[in-house]
């Protein structure tokens, strides 16, 4: 597929979130179902491009990345008479680990650069912060954050858009850690901040994952 035609079944992804961080920052009720509707939009691209993608998993890695992650924004919703933060955190983190696995195995380009090591340090810095207020969930959260951590060191292996969407995906995150554990600490605007860089960070890694796989880069 011509990079232009690949581009264009990225516009209803890319037009719909746009609108849902406008959506959100309004405080519009329409934020809620925009949300559940962006992770179908972005399997689209990848559902588009199934047949030219090999090997087979690579397909069903970014699927369930997907899969798992609209599971993750639409936790309270879906399962609303259970916890809401602890199904999220589960939703995500399996998304994670099939996002690390499809770079390592898939998408890996060169050697992991020597500056990753600062996906590390975030880990630590956000265990030492958050923990204290993250209560019974500690453990879950610094799990979380090790697998997301994991997701933004794998991802320099790979394409630079890959690597920037890991970065904005760990941005997003740390964010929303940061509303949800200190709100006090963040101003009103950061709500559409995490859903700005998470809809970035998520359409980087799928695009550099497909555009890979055009190049003849997956393995």
């Amino acid at each position: 597929m011509a990079p232009r035609a690949l581009a264009w079944t990225f516009a209803p992804y890319v037009v719909l979130s746009g609108i849902h961080v406008i959506l959100l920052a309004s405080h519009n009720s329409l934020a809620g179902p925009t949300k559940l509707a962006l992770m179908p939009l972005l399997a689209i691209p990848v559902l588009v491009m199934a047949r030219r993608l090999r090997p087979r998993s690579v397909t069903v890695l970014l699927l369930v990345a997907l899969v798992f992650s609209w599971l993750g924004d639409g936790a309270g919703a879906f399962f609303p008479s259970l916890p809401e933060l602890p199904l999220m955190l589960g939703f995500f983190g399996v998304a994670h680990v099939a996002y690390i696995v499809l770079f390592a195995r898939h998408l890996a380009r060169r050697r992991m650069p020597w500056w990753a090591l600062i996906y590390v340090l975030w880990w630590i810095g956000m265990v030492v912060v958050i923990g204290p207020h993250a209560g019974g969930l500690l453990i879950a959260v610094a799990l979380y954050g090790l697998v997301l951590a994991g997701t933004a060191a794998f991802s320099t292996l790979c394409h630079p858009l890959v690597a920037v969407g890991g970065a904005f995906f760990l941005a997003s995150d740390s964010i929303l850690a940061f509303r949800l554990f200190l709100p006090d600490a963040l101003p009103d605007w950061s709500s559409p901040a995490v859903m700005l860089t998470y809809t970035v960070g998520q359409g980087l890694i799928v695009a550099g994952a497909l555009i890979s796989t055009r190049d003849g880069r997956t393995r």
